[in-house]
């Protein structure tokens, strides 16, 4: 029992550096990561989130969205993520440096989020209505529905919103009225509408092994 303090001082240690060791060698491996410039167009990637697109980062955290939804699509042989139409390539380190919190989940409830706004049907009303009435654009989904980021509200006399949604059928809010998304809503959106991880960075593309010259013994 007389060594047990040194025991426990000896493991502590060497968790302890083993855990510096590993956060020192991801800092340096990531931390210096910055915008990549394509060389041709000379055009900066990632860009950095508008101040709207920000605050939606904070209502999607707010919401507990990574409860259902990953932000990290697997290469190919990995899953089929890639097959799925989820993106176009594997999600890599550089993909998130303009975010403050990365929100890669790890449940899939839902289809990963990662490049939904490069989806073909994914312009803005598609995704006010997915929040406000899933299955008027998802039948079958299981995603509840966020009707509070939205006013149902009387039409004013000669004065309908522009941005009011177009719903039918039992969709439709009752006659004189309409769905009009809050900030809340708006900034969602724009969060959303930023997921696109379409650039084809270097470090992306996908390893091909050297193929060894025939003639060896």
């Amino acid at each position: 029992m007389k060594n047990g303090l040194t025991l426990f001082v000896g493991a502590f240690a060497v968790i302890g550096l083993s855990s510096v060791a590993v956060l020192f060698s991801a800092h340096n491996q990531f931390g210096g990561l910055t915008q990549y410039k394509d060389p041709v167009e000379e055009t900066l990637h990632p860009a950095p989130l508008s101040g709207i697109a920000d605050r939606g980062r904070l209502v999607y955290q707010d919401l507990g969205c990574i409860s259902c939804h990953t932000q990290q699509v697997r290469r190919d042989g990995f899953g089929s993520d890639i097959a799925r139409q989820w993106g176009v390539r594997q999600s890599v380190a550089r993909d998130y440096i303009r975010e403050r919190t990365v929100f890669l989940g790890s449940n899939r409830l839902g289809p990963d989020l990662r490049n939904v706004a490069a989806r073909p049907y994914a312009d803005a009303e598609y995704f006010y209505k997915l929040l406000y009435a899933p299955q008027s654009v998802a039948p079958g989904t299981n995603m509840p529905s966020y009707d509070f980021l939205f006013d149902v509200r009387p039409i004013r006399p000669g004065q309908p919103s522009p941005h009011a949604l177009q719903l039918s059928g039992k969709y439709a809010p009752p006659a004189g009225h309409e769905v009009v998304p809050t900030a809340r809503a708006t900034a969602m959106v724009a969060y959303l509408r930023s997921l696109n991880d379409s650039y084809e960075y270097p470090e992306a593309q996908p390893f091909v092994p050297a193929v060894k010259q025939g003639g060896g013994h």
